[in-house]
């Protein structure tokens, strides 16, 4: 039988998990519980979105009977330590994008969840918004032909404070980790088969974290990418896609709700919207909720551990490592 109602509590209380609670609230629906660090923090913010339960550790997550997902967005390397709890005690986990630093702490996850028979997935919008999925369907189609290159641009312009978590290696900072995920997935998400050919390079931060980065990928499909990062010169959030017989061009791609193909015999431009970037982690509680009822599973966990793979070969290559790694 398919349970109607979910209990989600959120381990952490910050910009997403705001997002998160207003989400459900847009639903009529609220947040079960709140664990995080700092009790005042989570008791400010249960109060924020009327949410009835509190822990006063963040352990007590995990041993409630009540709860049955659970979505982590704490700093990147607290990822696996929770995931570990939390999949150890049967719970659905929906966790911030990074999933996990490397590709060793994902598979240890996955085989976890496997173990327990729940539902891992990252919150990557891009898999949820609507525009993604009118896309492909155009593309089954066959009229754009056979995909060539995409071009991918993520560039944020972030002050030079070295003890922000954006540049600081304690809490897993960098380029790639943050926004490099993004611009992975999107590639991921067009490409045939993920990439087996990477090339890069890279520009260090005064703190040994990648500030800037070239990407290029190539699968057996012959289908190529380059990707351009950055977190200290912004660049428009732009994928192209270009395929034998057109190219199709997204803005503000991770959240995207509007596409543009242009044909190549003639120039004629067609636009495709669907979805809305103010929906987007509605999206994402759906597909989610529709997973752990044993429904379509939408989630891409496969997808998931391919970007994953990815960028654990790339910081091989940078020699860059985390605390947690070494």
């Amino acid at each position: 039988m398919t349970k109607k109602h979910y209990n989600w509590a959120t381990l952490g209380t910050g910009v997403i998990a705001n997002e998160l609670a207003q989400a459900l609230q847009q639903q009529g629906r609220k947040l079960y519980s709140v664990a995080n660090r700092t009790y005042d923090k989570g008791l400010a913010f249960a109060e924020k979105y009327g949410i009835d339960k509190v822990y006063q550790t963040i352990d007590e997550v995990f041993d409630d009977p009540n709860v049955d997902i659970i979505y982590i967005s704490t700093p990147h390397n607290t990822h696996i330590n929770f995931l570990r709890k939390a999949l150890a005690n049967g719970k659905h986990v929906l966790c911030e994008k990074s999933i996990t630093l490397n590709a060793d702490e994902l598979d240890e996850a996955i085989k976890l969840a496997e173990e327990n028979h729940v539902i891992l997935a990252e919150a990557m919008t891009i898999f949820h918004m609507p525009i993604y999925r009118k896309l492909s369907e155009i593309i089954a189609t066959g009229k754009l032909g056979g995909l060539k290159l995409i071009q991918m641009n993520f560039g944020s312009y972030k002050e030079y404070d070295m003890t922000n978590r954006f540049f600081n290696r304690q809490l897993a900072g960098g380029a790639l980790l943050d926004i490099g995920v993004y611009a992975l997935s999107f590639v991921r998400w067009f490409m045939t088969s993920t990439p087996t050919q990477i090339a890069s390079q890279v520009k260090l931060a005064p703190t040994g974290v990648d500030e800037q980065a070239g990407i290029l990928l190539t699968n057996s499909q012959g289908e190529m990418a380059t990707l351009t990062l950055s977190l200290h010169a912004k660049q428009p959030k732009r994928g192209t896609i270009a395929y034998d017989k057109g190219y199709i061009e997204l803005y503000e791609y991770p959240r995207g709700q509007k596409a543009v193909i242009t044909y190549t015999e003639d120039g004629h431009q067609e636009v495709i919207e669907a979805g809305s970037t103010a929906l987007a982690l509605s999206y994402e509680v759906a597909d989610m909720e529709n997973a752990v009822s044993g429904q379509e599973n939408a989630m891409h966990l496969d997808y998931t551990k391919d970007v994953m793979d990815i960028m654990t070969k790339l910081r091989k290559d940078w020699n860059l490592t985390y605390p947690e790694e070494e």
